[in-house]
């Protein structure tokens, strides 16, 4: 039993793990000014939160800045990936980048100097959600561009775990910088975080990332259309699409739920509830890791690590002791992170280089687009009949989700193509 733990976590942090970071300059440049930008970010959100509850001691006020953050992109985040194909994609992200830094540092003057006003604040918020319609789709083809195909599934998955490892890091600092400084030196940290990332792109070798091939010049409508219509045409992205939405809307709540579980169901208060948040954060984390391990895609390790993830949250469901909430949590969370990067990967994997922003970006726009949706239905099953009935009502849709896959999937090796110009290999 020693050894097989002892082989399971060398598995984990060995050298596949991280195979991208080491045969690639760029990504590794990449990857370190991402982890301070992502710090800065969940400052950001932290600081931004609290500063729309200082100004209104409302919470409809709070769910109203979520709605300016992410209207934007449920708007316009088709047409960002379009966009994104016809632009260079690292000239693209340094554009981005500086408009997010600006963002942040228009709020942190505004609220340093004590003259922020709400609709400042929500103006700001609208601001960053429009870069990121650009931002978003531009960012998953360009780790394409970075690593190649056989590594990108280990380049998601280490994105991944960066997310997460920072989700962590990120509000704990937040909440301890807002207590002792305010949330105007959150945003200037924020600002300033922006500037390792537009340093790390300016110092890649623009001759090592991967051709940007951008098809043929169309209309921007004809474009989206263009890219909806291979998912369209492409049973196995549909299929892996299909099934994401669906469960991105009924089961991917966390941010709903975890608060009401600390609260309403165990009875506790916000020290609680932060113990719940990062331990399912540090399932995520290790199961980004697991998945950088893996370094592939297939089937059965997407449509099982979404069983493990329904399984999770149906066992989540009767739960009334904070140790076995912590302990599920964490077991959740390594299914969540493996079954969206993998998803993620997949997506990536079965599009043509002049699609990557498109078919990259519907994925980034299924994720941010369902969220408004998927709050309404946890909120209103949790107000019903509790946590337990929204977990339990997630927990059957992934194992129903999953079943579904299992005998949808291709059975092939190798994608359908409307046009045989376009056939590639595919996930198996």
């Amino acid at each position: 039993m020693r050894f097989s733990v002892r082989a399971s976590a060398a598995g984990i942090l060995g050298s596949r793990t991280f195979t991208s970071l080491r045969n690639h300059y760029n990504y590794r440049l990449y990857f370190s000014g991402q982890f301070l930008s992502q710090v800065g970010t969940w400052l950001q959100s932290a600081a931004m939160a609290w500063l729309v509850l200082q100004l209104t001691n409302s919470a409809f006020a709070v769910g109203l800045l979520a709605f300016w953050q992410f209207g934007p992109y449920a708007l316009l985040g088709l047409f960002g990936g379009a966009l994104a194909d016809r632009l260079d994609h690292r000239n693209t992200l340094i554009l981005t980048q500086v408009a997010l830094a600006l963002c942040s540092t228009i709020i942190a003057v505004l609220t340093l100097t004590h003259v922020v006003t709400l609709w400042e604040a929500y103006a700001i918020a609208a601001m960053r959600g429009l870069a990121l319609v650009l931002n978003n789709p531009s960012r998953q083809a360009f780790i394409f561009q970075m690593v190649g195909r056989e590594e990108l599934p280990n380049a998601i998955a280490l994105n991944s775990s960066l997310a997460n490892a920072t989700r962590i890091l990120g509000p704990g600092i937040g909440g301890i910088l807002i207590a002792s400084f305010g949330v105007g030196v959150c945003f200037a940290i924020d600002a300033l975080s922006y500037v390792a990332v537009i340093i790390a792109l300016l110092l890649m070798r623009v001759d090592e990332l991967l051709s940007q091939d951008r098809g043929p010049r169309t209309t921007m409508w004809t474009s989206v259309v263009e890219g909806l219509g291979f998912v369209r045409r492409t049973p196995p992205l549909r299929l892996a699409l299909g099934i994401f939405t669906i469960i991105a809307t009924v089961c991917i709540n966390f941010s709903v739920l975890l608060p009401l579980v600390a609260s309403d169901t165990l009875h506790s208060d916000a020290r609680v509830y932060g113990l719940i948040t990062a331990c399912f954060g540090a399932g995520a984390l290790a199961g980004a890791l697991i998945s950088a391990s893996i370094g592939r895609v297939s089937w059965p390790i997407l449509l099982g690590s979404a069983a493990g993830f329904g399984l999770g949250e149906l066992l989540l469901a009767p739960q009334r002791t904070v140790l076995s909430v912590v302990a599920l949590v964490i077991v959740t969370g390594i299914c969540y992170t493996i079954y969206t990067s993998t998803t993620n990967a997949m997506v990536q994997l079965s599009a043509p280089p002049y699609l990557q922003g498109r078919v990259a970006g519907l994925y980034s726009y299924i994720f941010a687009g369902s969220s408004p949706f998927g709050a309404l239905i946890a909120g209103s099953l949790a107000a019903r009949g509790g946590t337990e009935l929204a977990f339990l009502v997630a927990g059957c849709t992934a194992l129903a989700s999953a079943a579904f896959g299992v005998f949808a999937r291709p059975r092939d090796h190798v994608t359908t193509r409307a046009n045989p110009d376009e056939k590639m290999p595919t996930a198996v």
